[in-house]
């Protein structure tokens, strides 16, 4: 463990890490409430952190005296890039992909076809963790705009693909 915030002799010391410039007590700490801050977090911010408060001339129990927390920092997913694999001729099969570099938790995805012949997609044809469409059969009808939405408890972003058969 890295000690990065104390509170000793009435001193507040913050400890020399990339979080010094971002964090800090809420309150004073007059007020017993001894809740700490973390301005701009980042997805390296996350981890386990853990409180211990030291009474002068009191009996340490270490069961007693330590708080944990654990900090996941959310990332969403960054725009994701579409592809079109295979050839796009009557009767073909291909496969729409989707994946975004970046997002935690790991985004899920969902594909649609854009109106005016909107559609919507279940498996086996799509596989929501993967990112990928499977188009099998194709015919004219197919052609249109497909757009895929990366999604995770932080945010989507989309893209789109136009596919002419």
């Amino acid at each position: 463990p890295v000690q990065i915030l104390s509170y000793l002799g009435g001193v507040v010391k913050v400890e020399e890490t990339d979080l010094k410039p971002r964090m800090g007590f809420l309150y004073p700490i007059d007020t017993h409430n001894i809740s700490v801050f973390i301005n701009a977090t980042r997805e390296q911010d996350s981890g386990q952190y853990m409180c211990t408060v030291n009474v002068v001339d009191d009996t340490i129990r270490l069961d007693k005296n330590v708080g944990i927390i654990n900090l996941t920092v959310l990332v969403p997913p960054a725009a994701p890039t579409c592809q079109l694999h295979g050839n796009a001729v009557v009767g073909a099969n291909v496969t729409l992909s989707c994946s975004s570099k970046k997002g935690k938790p790991s985004p899920m995805y969902q594909w649609q076809r854009e109106p005016p012949t909107l559609q919507v997609f279940f498996p086996p044809a799509q596989d929501r963790a993967r990112g990928t469409l499977k188009l099998t059969n194709l015919s004219l009808e197919m052609s249109g705009v497909y757009v895929c939405r990366a999604e995770n408890q932080a945010g989507s972003k989309n893209c789109s693909i136009v596919l002419e058969v």
